[in-house]
């Protein structure tokens, strides 16, 4: 089953812009493309009306690319363009990173807008991931980050421009969130639902509610001191992950050939799904 969803609020043009780049990576790269979706703000559900189109891919080398004796690069990008981004992994290393603790593949398996995607592929990658995904690893992924956001865009918080409180407050939550969720490792994606579901302050709340819908409505908030309230989630959330989470373990080996199996088994469907449609006469939207 194909898999799109593109919500109503987006431009069609924007849209149509990166459908027809995604048509040109399987046409001039001759990959398969299982995967396609929108990272960023509007994925995260915090979307300003000028927020940048951040798209994000899969891709999957033909089995012939595989037996060839010349190095190819793991990565597809493009230039950044006006408000477009675009850039894709190789899955070998999407798997590579998600085994180091690299919580984006996880992130881009739950993102609710997707331009393209075989769901099979989605549901056993984020399946496996589930069970690949170290808690301490994905938490200390999260942790760094956001000590790094705040580092770099709060200062000492008297003048914060007012759409970026969200790159640390993101992380944080989500720390929170693996905190109350102790048998979990892959937290919801959606900024809104991830914030539902850690139960938050009542005071931060009603500071969130109001940063999202000003956010929603306006290009630039602009900027001010730190809300009080915000602050104090994060530093809490920050140090209490310190030590609330361990240091990251390397993958074990039995992990590592799970891996593997599980690329094989992508690249050969993939391959027998493309071979069958061409026997029927019908064109793929994976295969080039």
């Amino acid at each position: 089953m194909s898999l799109r969803n593109i919500p109503s609020d987006m431009d069609r043009d924007k849209v149509a812009g990166v459908d027809s780049l995604l048509d040109r990576v399987v046409r001039e790269h001759g990959v398969f493309l299982p995967l396609a979706i929108e990272s960023g703000s509007r994925a995260w559900g915090f979307a300003s009306p000028d927020s940048d189109y951040d798209c994000r891919f899969v891709y999957v080398r033909r089995a012939a690319d595989h037996i060839k004796p010349w190095p190819v690069r793991d990565v597809i990008e493009f230039p950044l363009q006006d408000d477009f981004d675009a850039n894709g992994w190789d899955l070998a290393k999407a798997l590579r990173l998600l085994l180091k603790g690299n919580a984006v593949i996880i992130e881009w398996l739950r993102s609710p807008v997707v331009y393209r995607g075989v769901a099979w592929f989605r549901d056993d990658f984020l399946a496996f991931a589930r069970g690949a995904a170290r808690r301490d690893a994905i938490a200390r992924h999260y942790l760094h980050l956001g000590e790094r956001q705040r580092r770099v865009y709060f200062g000492d918080g008297t003048s914060v421009a007012q759409k970026k409180i969200f790159y640390a407050l993101r992380p944080a939550a989500t720390l929170r969130w693996l905190r109350l969720h102790p048998a979990e490792a892959v937290a919801p994606m959606h900024f809104p639902t991830l914030m539902a579901e850690c139960d938050p302050p009542a005071a931060l709340s009603e500071e969130v509610a109001d940063l999202l819908r000003r956010k929603a409505l306006t290009h630039e908030l602009g900027s001010a001191a730190l809300p009080m309230a915000v602050a104090d989630f994060i530093d809490v959330e920050f140090e209490l992950a310190r030590s609330a989470f361990g240091d990251a373990r390397g993958s074990s080996a039995e992990m590592m050939q799970q891996a593997e199996q599980f690329y094989r088994t992508v690249v050969e469907r993939l391959e027998s799904e493309a071979q069958g449609a061409g026997k029927q006469g019908l064109v793929s939207s994976i295969s080039p």
